[in-house]
């Protein structure tokens, strides 16, 4: 375990084995038809690295990159930093997340993509703290639910770091700088 954790939440072997499963629902769900996966960067890659790898059906893949955190706190203003290379009209589209929390920011993008008229528009999301949601959001494929704590690991950060860990761990509060110092 990295010496900035307080404890391992979800360890590698039982992510591995949920990410597994959320392949094989998506793959029977989405079973004779291509279905685009639009990933929320940066924390989405691993998730959507190995979610893909366990599919197996026809799949298109592109990115959106969203900001609406300043270090561990979230600003309460979602940014588009980036946005889709392709048109999503009439397509079913799959939204893979990292976690989803307060839900403001997976709301905006829920009512940004529809405006582009995609024939479906669902959430996978890895992570969900239903316990900090601000707005209700529709997860069709969650991964886990967690409690409120800060977490890092399996493409999660801190300020960009932990991203690397194969497993979900509790960042030590002694480990959340102060915003400013």
């Amino acid at each position: 375990m990295h010496r900035d954790l307080q404890e391992v939440l979800i360890p590698e072997d039982k992510l591995q084995a949920r990410v597994a499963e959320l392949a094989a629902e998506i793959s029977r769900d989405y079973k004779g038809r291509c279905v685009t996966l639009i990933g929320v960067l940066k924390g989405c890659v691993l998730f959507l690295s190995d979610l893909l790898q366990n599919m197996n059906i026809e799949t298109n893949v592109d990115f959106m990159m969203l900001s609406s955190y300043s270090g561990a706190q979230s600003t309460g203003v979602v940014r588009t930093i980036l946005d889709l290379k392709q048109n999503i009209e009439g397509k079913d589209v799959l939204i893979v997340e990292d976690i989803v929390d307060s839900g403001l920011t997976m709301g905006y993008m829920m009512k940004n993509l529809a405006t582009r008229q995609p024939r479906s528009l669902e959430i996978c999301t890895l992570l969900d703290k239903t316990v900090c949601r601000k707005t209700s959001v529709p997860i069709k494929y969650p991964g886990f639910v967690i409690p409120d704590k800060f977490v890092v690991g399996y493409g999660l950060d801190y300020n960009e770091l932990y991203r690397n860990l194969p497993y979900i761990g509790v960042l030590k509060r002694s480990a959340l700088k102060e915003e400013g110092k």
